[in-house]
């Protein structure tokens, strides 16, 4: 059993993947071809967004609306601690402040309240309202920016993210770097806020066979500044240098493979929706002890990951899958702010108790739309056992 099986996925896609590959190379436009642009267009329609970026990582798709602000020192970015690096390392990197804010301990999504006592801690410079770092110079620094992550596939609460990031003129990021293919009604993650990235890894609901990421906005002239930073910095040719930039463009091979992909995504959603719901099910039934993933009413997850709470067991759980020939994940062990690259700010364990007891608690299970039953109910047995 594998935890994601990209295999299956490949076999049913393989002819239209070699064709795809095949055309590339007898055009031989291996850099901005027109697979590139042709996949710009067809994701800005699916998501809902006027421009659609693409680039070479999730990663480059946070930092770059970052640049394109000129965000840096003295700014500081509020994110959450319970995800990947990638969230907090692009505002490192440009010299800006991090602020982690916890999280909501039943969607695993940045926690509104909390984002809103962090805010009014920030602009009172009063560290009894909210936890922050212990280097932030209140005197000469601006909040800038917040960036929202969908954790596992959920989108945040973006009605409420939205107004408070608006009542304070914060630019919002959606990182829907797991979440592309989930929804709030009929919005699509990747539409929400000013700008929204999301990243075509292979472990993604919809990844590469490599690295590659996509940026989506309606400003014009963001997403102008943007296309400059992709492309070193350039104006109207490579040589006419605007400002500093990046070399983020998305391989066109990688344009190619995507696109032979986006033929099953949408039966690709709808199969990852049908497993999680007969996975809740078993678990509710054979595993009561466990908590499976909650999706509110009114949003729908794209399901990168299937995680449970394990009840202070994970360990037990972990090892008799491992036991049983099952593999297992953790996103992730440690949150972000209790890291040794965020050492400096000077968060102390208990900080962030939501983030801290999830990465303490969950498990992800393996999952995908092509997992079978009989897999998924060795899963359950497996943990029905413990």
């Amino acid at each position: 059993m594998q935890f994601i099986d990209l295999e299956a996925q490949q076999k049913l896609i393989r002819a239209d993947v070699d064709r795809r590959i095949a055309a590339v190379l007898d055009h031989g436009k291996y850099i901005m071809g027109p697979e590139v642009a042709e996949l710009e267009e067809v994701l800005a329609e699916y998501v809902g967004s006027e421009h659609a970026i693409s680039c070479s990582s999730g990663t480059d798709a946070l930092v770059m609306p970052l640049m394109a602000r000129g965000f840096g020192p003295g700014d500081i970015v509020i994110t959450s601690p319970f995800t990947f690096m990638a969230s907090a390392e692009v505002i490192s990197l440009l010299g800006a402040t991090p602020v982690f804010v916890d999280i909501d301990p039943v969607t695993y999504n940045m926690d509104p309240d909390a984002l809103e006592k962090a805010i009014e801690a920030i602009q009172k410079g009063d560290r009894s309202i909210y936890p922050l770092p212990e280097n932030l110079d209140f005197e000469n620094s601006r909040l800038a920016a917040v960036i929202a992550v969908d954790m596992f596939g959920l989108p945040a609460d973006y009605p409420r993210i939205e107004a408070i990031c608006k009542a304070h003129d914060l630019l919002l990021i959606e990182d829907a770097a797991q979440s592309f293919g989930g929804a709030i009604g009929d919005a699509r993650s990747c539409s929400f806020g000013h700008v929204a990235t999301t990243s075509f890894f292979p472990a993604k609901p919809f990844g590469c066979y490599g690295d590659g990421g996509m940026i989506f906005t309606n400003d014009a002239d963001l997403a102008d500044v943007m296309r400059s930073i992709r492309v070193h910095g350039k104006g109207e040719d490579k040589y006419d240098n605007k400002r500093i930039g990046l070399n983020a463009r998305l391989d066109t091979l990688q344009a190619a493979i995507l696109l032979a992909k986006w033929e099953l995504f949408g039966d690709e959603v709808d199969a990852r929706q049908r497993i999680a719901d007969r996975y809740a099910s078993l678990l509710a039934s054979e595993v009561p002890a466990v908590t499976p993933p909650a999706t509110p009413e009114g949003f729908s997850s794209a399901w990168a990951q299937y995680t449970i709470r394990c009840g202070g067991r994970r360990a037990d759980y972990q090892a008799a899958l491992s036991d049983a020939g099952i593999p297992s994940a953790v996103y992730y062990p440690s949150p972000l702010h209790l890291q040794t690259a965020y050492a400096q700010l000077g968060y102390v364990k208990g900080s962030l108790a939501a983030s801290e007891e999830a990465s303490a608690d969950v498990l992800s299970l393996p999952f995908g739309p092509y997992l079978r039953d009989e897999d998924m109910d060795k899963v359950v047995a497996c943990l029905a056992r413990v």
